[in-house]
């Protein structure tokens, strides 16, 4: 799989050899939601919650008589069907939200959505990306260079100090190492861009 190398300017310069198994694979929707999902359920921390009515700091006494008011029967006033009552079935912050996904099936997962990058031009690569001074506008206008619009994820193989402190006020714009990468980013942003290293580093990785 050839993928398309592009100068400072954004003109293609040449392309470089990707592997099959990572940037030629065929799509998976099935396959892609669930790595998403169940990376997004892993990342969750059970820190709400929520009282049952045995907690609920209310007076046990009956509020009125069973029989002869009219009204509905009632027991307390901590009642799950009442106002201000407890939960029938409270969160608690022991929650587990994590769910299994086999190491091949997320190693698949991420290579259909690389592969699926690829085959929308949406991914890029890069000789390198260094910067001589942490300055955001710098940063900006190499961007600019590369000729992308929207959102960009860069992918290098080693961060650079200058390129990270440069890129933390761009909101637009995320930039991670390659043991970094997870399927979020990759769906979230329109646009990627891998270094010359990165791409070497991900098929060690992901192969």
């Amino acid at each position: 799989m050839d993928l398309k190398l592009i100068s400072d300017n954004g003109a293609p310069a040449s392309t470089v050899a990707g592997s099959d198994a990572i940037f030629g694979r065929d799509y998976n929707e099935a396959l892609v939601h669930q790595v998403i999902t169940a990376y997004q359920a892993n990342g969750r921390q059970g820190t709400r919650a929520q009282k049952s009515r045995g907690e609920i700091n209310k007076s046990h006494r009956k509020p009125w008589r069973q029989k002869g008011t009219g009204r509905a029967r009632a027991g307390q006033a901590n009642s799950p069907l009442w106002r201000g009552g407890g939960k029938i079935f409270p969160s608690s912050p022991d929650e587990n939200f994590s769910q299994k996904l086999n190491r091949k099936m997320y190693r698949a997962g991420v290579a259909a959505i690389l592969s699926q990058l690829v085959r929308d031009e949406r991914l890029a690569v890069v000789e390198g990306l260094t910067l001589d001074a942490p300055k955001t506008k710098l940063f900006a206008q190499k961007i600019r260079g590369l000729g992308l619009t929207g959102t960009v994820l860069v992918v290098t193989d080693k961060l650079d100090d200058n390129v990270y402190l440069a890129s933390r006020n761009l909101p637009d714009v995320l930039v991670l190492e390659t043991r970094e990468v997870d399927p979020v980013s990759l769906v979230r942003f329109q646009n990627v861009v891998l270094t010359k290293a990165a791409v070497a580093q991900l098929e060690e990785l992901w192969a």
